[in-house]
């Protein structure tokens, strides 16, 4: 038996739970939210879709009650504060950190062994926190950003190339944010295919500068944060943990040396199976983009050296 704990039964929650639902990725999802009802309500929801989507998985929601998530195998964390139009997301880190850490230690408590999924904003920072306040082992904390954001530069570079986004290829390492993103030019391809051949420079950089703000257009569209795409994407990596898949996604992790960066955890390409992050994938990339990762590395630095100043961990 298999178990998926969705922290958060808000927009990014309540998705991610249904497509664990629907793509039977556990047999058991418990949604959990402090909000009353909420995450009762949600499931139903999801539960009443069943029969119409032909899945067994069973969704239990819970308010506030940590011992229904008791034996997780992998607990996915979306609580907190939502990003809204004009801010950034260091902004939220003082509201959010008390939250993710309140969680954290409530989930450790009814599943000791569990692999952390963060989602919370901002992510990088959260999923430091929850590595450093808990003591636990790099593999065990997945920041969930760097998959989200490849998504969206897959979307952007099928769009250019006229195709199908199951044809195109391409990932993003660095911060999960507007600016320290970094989508790796030289790994996009179409069917093998390098993207430099298929398209001009003009379009290649319109599909990178796309990408790096494709969570600010939707959230100035939507007038909140996303949550289609950051639902299914948790939902992605939990399933390469449950499933033991062993595949390659972009994931926030505690560096260790790797890309010269040590006590930091930021996006890069990791192999994802049931042990949650069983290693992380040093490719060469170019002097340029290298260059672009250092800069990231300094930002997400300065972000996360907010917690010591606060004496969160």
């Amino acid at each position: 038996m298999s178990k998926v704990t969705v922290v958060g039964a808000g927009n990014v929650g309540a998705t991610c739970a249904n497509v664990l639902a629907v793509n039977e990725v556990a047999n058991q999802v418990c949604l959990i939210d402090i909000k009353e009802g909420l995450a009762e309500g949600k499931a139903m929801d999801i539960m009443q879709t069943a029969r119409l989507m032909n899945f067994d998985t069973v969704v239990e929601g819970v308010t506030n009650d940590y011992s229904k998530t008791a034996d997780s195998d992998v607990v996915i964390i979306t609580s907190g504060l939502p990003r809204k139009p004009g801010m950034t997301r260091e902004e939220l880190i003082g509201v959010n950190a008390g939250i993710v850490k309140s969680v954290v230690e409530q989930v450790l408590k009814y599943s000791p062994y569990a692999i952390l999924v963060v989602v919370s904003n901002p992510m990088d920072t959260m999923a430091y926190l929850t590595k450093h306040a808990f003591g636990l082992p790099r593999n065990r904390v997945i920041g969930m950003g760097g998959a989200l954001d490849s998504a969206r530069l897959q979307y952007f570079l099928a769009k250019a190339l006229k195709c199908n986004a199951n044809d195109v290829d391409g990932f993003v390492i660095g911060g999960h944010g507007d600016t320290t993103m970094i989508p790796l030019v030289s790994y996009m391809t179409y069917r093998g295919v390098n993207v430099k051949e298929l398209l001009s420079e003009e379009e290649i950089n319109n599909v990178v500068k796309s990408t790096m703000v494709g969570g600010a257009t939707l959230t100035g569209l939507l007038g909140t944060s996303a949550w289609m795409a950051p639902g299914a994407a948790a939902a992605s990596v939990a399933e390469a943990v449950i499933k033991d898949q062993k595949k390659m996604i972009p994931c926030s992790v505690a560096l260790e040396g790797e890309y010269g960066i040590n006590d930091l955890t930021i996006g890069a390409p990791c192999i994802i199976g049931k042990n949650g992050i069983e290693h992380v994938c040093e490719l060469k990339i170019s002097d340029a983009e290298m260059a672009k990762l250092k800069e990231s590395e300094a930002a997400v630095r300065k972000t996360t050296s907010v917690l010591h100043e606060m004496k969160l961990i």
